[in-house]
């Protein structure tokens, strides 16, 4: 799969919905939702115990996560990042949401995360 021959928007038909249901997942300390779509080498950084401790504690300072507003999409021979600003119900500012979308065995997969 090469990311560069993809259309900006069949990536992000293929990671809003991804991100949607990882957001949610967060949302909801939903430990198994939150990795579904996510590769090996993610998962096993992710552990239950991690998310966790990290939901509950950007619960308690920010709040949970609202809208997101794409920057933008930056497409890799094997990968595409997509940046998207992000708001929180209890701050006011702009965060970063990103992902790291991957092709591995038939399936696209989050092998990236980070809010910050």
């Amino acid at each position: 799969m090469n990311f560069q021959e993809m259309s900006e928007k069949d990536i992000l038909d293929i990671a809003t919905p991804i991100m949607d249901n990882l957001m949610q997942a967060s949302t909801d300390i939903d430990h198994t939702k939150h990795v579904q779509d996510f590769t090996d080498r993610a998962k096993a950084i992710v552990t239950k115990e991690h998310l966790d401790w990290v939901c509950k504690k950007y619960q308690s300072e920010k709040g949970v996560w609202e809208k997101r507003e794409l920057i933008a999409v930056l497409k890799r021979p094997d990968s595409a990042a997509i940046i998207w600003k992000q708001f929180c119900s209890k701050v006011e500012g702009e965060y970063v949401a990103e992902i790291v979308l991957v092709y591995q065995n038939g399936r696209f997969l989050v092998d990236h995360a980070m809010v910050f």
